[in-house]
């Protein structure tokens, strides 16, 4: 037993010492050789320049008609005729609607009849001053005759028959603007009183999108800046100009603005639709959106360097859904990667594919 436990103490020194050896070597082992060994990852790569940026400013609202006109009856009678329909355009002063004018044209006869009577009266009366109408004396004749045409009920009779001829037009109703009737509301044949709503006109030439905007976009926004308008659920594409901007932001922080249509020739009051506001942003920095990826909620760009991956954090600004303004984080002129990005490691080689 003297003999075996020298020999099994040496053994195990040789495995010790061994086992130390082996651990020093692989320690040696530079850590880019392990890098060569891994394959670089295949990136597209754009290049971060200082250039005009067009802000895309998205809203959406309803259209509308500037020029809507509710056309209100003025007086009571019977509705006789009635020369309207609903979706048929109609020329400014087409006549509309007729009522029954037989009790206001017996009150235009009526009238003139009383104007008459109160003439003679005030021709009698003259032949009393006929001294002072042959005086000359035009300031003391214009006293007398203002005064005879009182006493004689001329000024009356003629606002009395004035009034008559305006009750007699009302009983015609006529199209005060050039456009499509919409909302008929009344029969003919039908009793009604003045104030009754007959139809509503609607200009179809001029339509107006409103809008609501960010009130952080509404400095960049000005009359008769252009915009695109994509009514909802059909593929067209209208254009149209900013006509109006509400100087007040209302409760939820948003400013109302108006943009006139210059084509609307399929779009109708109360549909819905998109507009696309240009705001050009003069010398700003700015990389294609694919170059933006988010780690840890924050913002990165990854570019190269020598052949490697670098990442940098950044300070986005405004987007444009095809390109981004970077505000801090890259220079100008820096390669930026595109595509593979979303997975990518600071420092991991990669490989620029191009097309």
């Amino acid at each position: 037993m003297k003999v075996k436990f020298p020999h099994i103490l040496w053994i195990a020194f040789l495995v010790a010492f061994a086992c130390t050896e082996e651990k020093q070597k692989g320690e040696e082992i530079p850590l880019e050789s392990f890098r060569g060994e891994v394959a670089a990852t295949p990136v597209r790569v754009a290049t971060a320049e200082r250039k005009s940026f067009d802000y895309l400013i998205n809203a959406s609202g309803k259209i509308e008609a500037p020029e809507q006109i509710m056309v209100v009856i003025e007086r009571a009678g019977y509705l006789l005729e009635l020369n309207a329909r609903e979706g048929e355009l109609v020329e400014k002063g087409k006549i509309l609607a007729k009522l029954d004018d037989t009790e206001a044209k017996f009150k235009l006869e009526k009238a003139k009849i009383a104007l008459k009577n109160a003439q003679s009266v005030y021709q009698s009366d003259l032949l009393s001053f006929e001294t002072i109408l042959n005086s000359g004396d035009a300031q003391r004749i214009t006293q007398i005759e203002e005064q005879l045409k009182a006493k004689s009920g001329l000024f009356t009779a003629e606002i009395d028959l004035k009034e008559a001829e305006l009750d007699l037009e009302k009983t015609i109703i006529k199209a005060p603007i050039t456009g499509k009737v919409a909302d008929l509301k009344i029969k003919r044949g039908s009793l009604v009183k003045a104030g009754d709503e007959l139809l509503e006109i609607i200009s179809p030439s001029r339509l107006e999108l409103k809008v609501k905007v960010l009130e952080s976009d509404i400095a960049l926004i000005s009359i008769g800046q252009k915009a695109e308008i994509y009514p909802v659920g059909s593929g067209d594409q209208l254009t149209g100009a900013v006509q109006s901007i509400n100087p007040k932001v209302d409760e939820n922080g948003l400013v109302q603005v108006g943009i006139l249509l210059t084509s609307a020739s399929k779009m109708l009051p109360g549909m819905n639709a998109r507009a696309i506001i240009r705001a050009p942003q003069n010398n700003s920095l700015v990389v294609p959106k694919q170059a933006l990826v988010y780690r840890s909620q924050r913002a990165v760009v990854f570019t190269i360097d020598k052949n490697e991956s670098k990442w940098n954090y950044v300070e986005v600004g405004k987007d444009n859904g095809q390109e981004v303004e970077i505000l801090s984080g890259i220079d100008d002129g820096a390669t930026v990667i595109t595509t593979n990005n979303l997975q990518l490691a600071h420092q991991a080689p990669v490989q620029i594919v191009k097309d």
